[in-house]
């Protein structure tokens, strides 16, 4: 997990709450854009990529459960996606894929054709997040929302990294998989009041940052 590759830590936190580290998945493929921490979400159980998502779903009400009857202290995170230097190379995520496929001279492969959104946090925005989020009172819970609600097409952020790395790669398209979502914004208005967390990190900079951390790894 990206979180676990950085030194820095939710230790500074005054706070020992249980923090589950949940996410849009439990929306599964939301039809309400952007999305907000009251909206329950447009769930398939049975589909492809349910197991992941039902795992999100569950983890958060057995939070509350434990909440609710052994007064656990928590707080809940949604997080959105997020990126940057420390990402494991095949981890199959799409920054990641995108930008080693494209220091690699290699296809860049995009699922669908390239018009479905998705909104990318910095690493360093989301570590900010989580610690504002640990040293709220305990009467705030969450879920929270932590994401960048600068949308982007994953076909735009293919072309970015294409440029942003001098690559000669060229785009493929495949099949979008089932229930994959159309849409990722995230509703950040209670970060901002609870939290008064916002992202700082705009897209170029942190993909400045990441590529040049894969171009080292590589060289490797």
């Amino acid at each position: 997990m990206l979180l676990a590759r950085y030194p820095l830590c939710l230790s500074k936190s005054t706070s020992t709450h249980p923090l589950p580290a949940s996410t849009l998945a439990v929306l599964v493929a939301p039809s309400v854009p952007p999305q907000h921490e009251g909206y329950w979400g447009n769930v398939n159980t049975l589909g492809p990529r349910a197991c992941y998502d039902e795992g999100k779903r569950c983890a958060e009400t057995l939070f509350m459960n434990y909440y609710d009857q052994n007064n656990v202290r928590i707080k809940i995170a949604r997080i959105f996606n997020t990126y940057g230097p420390k990402m494991n190379s095949n981890d199959g995520r799409v920054v990641s894929n995108f930008i080693v496929q494209a220091l690699k001279g290699d296809d860049i492969t995009i699922f669908g054709d390239g018009s479905h959104t998705r909104s990318f946090q910095y690493i360093d925005d989301l570590l900010d997040g989580l610690i504002k989020l640990m040293d709220t009172p305990d009467s705030f819970l969450g879920p929270v929302n932590l994401g960048n609600p600068a949308e982007i097409t994953i076909g735009t952020l293919a072309g970015m990294i294409i440029k942003m790395t001098g690559s000669k790669s060229k785009i493929v398209h495949l099949p979008l998989p089932q229930d994959d979502p159309k849409q990722r914004k995230p509703d950040i208005s209670l970060a901002k009041r609870e939290l008064d967390w916002s992202p700082k990190v705009d897209t170029e900079t942190g993909l400045e940052k990441t590529i040049r951390y894969f171009r080292s790894v590589l060289k490797k």
